[in-house]
């Protein structure tokens, strides 16, 4: 037996989500692929306009491993770039269309990015982001995505559009295919930050893996007809921009969407799936009882009872997710067991809101102790750190060896995030060791928005928490203290977050400005955030913060 333990080369063939497109083009060749508008493709087609692009693409001189960023909403050209770009050999990067210039020429400096795909509407913001590039740092050239704009280039500095490139591509294209499982597939970046951008580097071979295990752990059909309500920046639309070619869905495109917007599409297109924060999940909770079922994953943060009990008796079927750009994906999920059915309905809703068990992708999950590592009583009482284990954790982050180390040791992902295990062996998130704000799906460091409190010549102390918001799930909040010498009149509140707006994306400054003459503190002089958090919480919900 120990002579046949080494691979050979019929068994050891890297594993890409790549191939998925290759073969939904056989299996699926007929059937929509893209529905935009009044635009439709097929698997055929998607296909033949990916070679076409990943061949221009290395027309360009793009390079095996060099980063290709996009950054643009849920269009066509943003599903399309996720396998053309990698199959032209280089690394895709998703930006965050809610990020301001200055953080968005940071990335493109941290990243490298030598070639950049920009939506039309999100023109003007990159040409100052381009202003913006330190000197030494080359820059990337830049295509323009006209989709349904004007269609002609407005600048020179694009170099050509999105469409020209797919015309004149090769369609007979021979893509590029990894030369191991551990070739970098994908860069994202966890959050905005422009003091410490964390650049998450995945695998092919890990996106596989993720990408296959959330299908089987949604229970998704082959031929389901998905709703793209969750941003494709936002980690790779959690895998399912793979999955969802893996099982030839049919993917209904949006630019930008409201409830009525999605009611309608649902409608129109008997839509089957959907994914997104318990924010859309809110969003839809008003809506009008369906007549169909539609199934939703949602992350990001717990979804509050009350917001799962209104949304499932409208019809919507919800999974309850867990993740994290490291991981990918979903890696836990509240697996539904047949007995809760019969639990009243606030008991069901009160189980679907905890996180969950591994998928069967994911190793280990565990909760330890922060100080000794080792595993937490399984009571539903005692807090630890999530860790990790399996094959769809990220290589690294990129050009930081020292955040990589930090995060990953002993053979574990730490997480960051504080939980508890509960006797069944389901966990539940009950706060975040690093106090970020997950405000509408999005990570906000309130470190980074502290220290732009700070720069106010009015602030003498500033901390930032959560508070719980009707629509985004929460916000950030800003406790406040003002110098003695402030002057008069003190600052408003309003004055704090106009501030604020001028140096931070609009989702990162505080909707809510408390000003206290002294921050609670504890015996070491650390501010104590557990307390804010408690007050933030009983100052009850903003209601309708849609900034």
């Amino acid at each position: 037996m120990d002579a046949l333990k080494k691979p050979n080369g019929a068994n050891s063939s890297p594993l890409t989500p790549l191939g998925f497109l290759e073969r939904a083009a056989t299996v699926f060749s007929d059937s929509p692929s893209i529905v935009y508008n009044q635009l439709t493709y097929t698997w055929s087609e998607t296909y033949t306009r990916c070679l076409r692009l990943a061949s221009s693409i290395s027309r360009l001189g793009i390079a095996k491993g060099d980063v290709v960023s996009v950054l643009a909403p849920n269009i066509p050209a943003i599903y399309e770039l996720h396998f053309a770009a990698p199959m032209a050999g280089a690394v895709i990067n998703t930006i965050n269309t809610r990020l301001d210039a200055r953080t968005i020429s940071v990335l493109l400096c941290h990243s490298d990015t030598k070639l950049l795909f920009v939506d039309y509407q999100l023109s003007n913001i990159i040409e100052q982001a381009i202003s913006f590039l330190p000197e030494g740092c080359a820059g990337p050239k830049l295509v323009l995505i006209l989709d349904d704009g004007p269609q002609s280039l407005p600048k020179d500095c694009f170099i050509s559009t999105y469409e020209s490139m797919v015309e004149t591509g090769d369609p007979g294209f021979s893509w590029v295919r990894p030369e191991t499982d551990w070739d970098p597939l994908t860069l994202n970046y966890t959050s905005g930050t422009t003091s410490s951008p964390k650049g998450v580097v995945h695998s092919h071979r890990g996106t596989f893996i993720v990408a296959v295990d959330s299908l089987l752990e949604w229970d998704v059909p082959k031929q389901p007809v998905c709703l793209w309500t969750l941003p494709m920046f936002h980690a790779n639309g959690w895998s399912f921009v793979w999955g969802m070619v893996a099982v030839g869905a049919t993917n209904i495109c949006v630019r930008k969407f409201d409830a009525s917007t999605i009611y309608n599409l649902i409608r129109t297109h008997h839509v089957t799936h959907m994914c997104g924060a318990p924010v859309v999940l809110n969003m839809l909770s008003t809506g009008q009882k369906l007549s169909h079922t539609v199934h939703i994953m949602t992350a990001g943060a717990p979804p509050p009872a009350a917001v799962l009990l209104r949304t499932e008796a409208l019809g919507f079927d919800v999974t309850h997710g867990y993740g994290l750009t490291e991981t990918g994906g979903l890696v836990i999920a509240c697996s539904w067991k047949r007995e809760w059915n019969r639990l009243p309905a606030t008991e069901r809703a009160r189980l679907k809101a905890r996180q969950g068990v591994r998928t069967l992708g994911m190793t280990e999950v565990d909760i330890v102790d922060q100080e000794s590592g080792v595993s937490v009583t399984r009571d539903g009482l005692t807090q630890g750190e999530i860790v990790l284990r399996g094959g769809c954790l990220l290589l690294g982050y990129l050009k930081d060896p020292e955040s990589t180390a930090k995060s990953i040791k002993n053979g574990w992902f730490y997480t960051g995030d504080v939980g508890v295990m509960h006797p069944d062996g389901y966990l539940e998130i009950k706060d975040r060791s690093k106090d970020v704000i997950i405000s509408g799906g999005e990570n906000i460091s309130s470190v980074e928005v502290e220290s732009v409190l700070y720069l106010h010549p009015s602030v003498n102390e500033a901390a930032v928490v959560g508070r719980p918001d009707e629509f985004w799930g929460e916000t950030p909040c800003a406790f406040v203290s003002l110098k003695d010498d402030c002057g008069k009149p003190a600052p408003t509140a309003e004055e704090i977050m106009l501030f604020c707006k001028g140096k931070l994306p609009g989702y990162m400054v505080p909707k809510s400005v408390v000003f206290k003459e002294e921050l609670p503190k504890t015996s070491t002089g650390k501010i104590q955030k557990f307390v804010l958090r408690e007050l933030a919480k009983n100052m009850g919900f903003i209601v309708k913060s849609r900034i």
